[in-house]
């Protein structure tokens, strides 16, 4: 089947998009930039650079601007998904969505409005094994998000690797947080994976940071 996929940069909707491609081909990534920093659908951080790591896998993309204002927001996600099954005559669309039932059931609302497929292949799925498929898989990615305590800026640009992953996991018992960062407490951006064909690079970045919240603005990145 021809599928597109909700596409953020991050950790799941690339691992999200590498399972999927183990049985579909996907035609499209679907990005939406969000005006608001605190979007209530739609991860933000360096959602600029989609464009790069779409261009490293060599696959279609199509970038929307929205609002990020809550509920309005699911209105640009349904003409993305429109312009995707015009384009691309998709038959069906693919998610990271881990457990958050808020965005999930958003979107398989629009999926069977338009008739679509919905497949959310991480749905569920324990947040250290996802942590684990990461490592397994050798997805590299970065942190560009935090957002929770004990979180300090030393997070922003670390690698999620396997001692990283290890801190997480600590601080899931010492401060109950989400280890994979379902809660929001981190955001991450994915530079290297089997899917593409050059890793990126970053050359230039600036962190922002305050009372345990930031966010990593990389302000220059190029495919190796």
């Amino acid at each position: 089947m021809k599928v597109g996929v909700l596409f953020s940069g991050g950790k799941d909707s690339y691992l999200a998009l590498q399972y999927a491609s183990e049985e579909h081909e996907i035609t499209c990534l679907l990005t939406l930039e969000s005006k608001k920093e605190d979007s209530w659908m739609f991860h933000t951080p360096a959602i600029e650079w989609t464009k790069l790591q779409a261009e490293a896998m060599q696959i279609n993309h199509i970038i929307k601007e929205t609002s990020g204002v809550k509920e309005e927001e699911l209105d640009d996600l349904r003409e993305i998904i429109g312009s995707a099954v015009s384009k691309h005559s998709i038959g069906g669309i693919v998610t990271g969505a881990l457990a958050s039932v808020y965005q999930s059931t958003r979107i398989q609302k629009i999926c069977n409005d338009l008739d679509l497929w919905c497949f959310n292949p991480l749905w569920q799925r324990p947040q250290r094994d996802l942590l684990q498929d990461l490592l397994f898989n050798n997805i590299e990615s970065i942190i560009t998000g935090v957002a929770a305590e004990p979180f300090d800026d030393s997070w922003l640009g670390r690698s999620i690797n396997l001692e990283c992953v290890n801190d997480l996991i600590v601080l899931e018992s010492s401060y109950r947080i989400n280890p994979a960062g379902e809660g929001g407490e981190i955001e991450s951006f994915v530079v290297n994976a089997p899917l593409f064909t050059n890793s990126i690079i970053i050359t230039k970045s600036k962190k922002h940071y305050s009372n345990f919240s930031g966010r990593l603005e990389i302000q220059e990145a190029f495919l190796e």
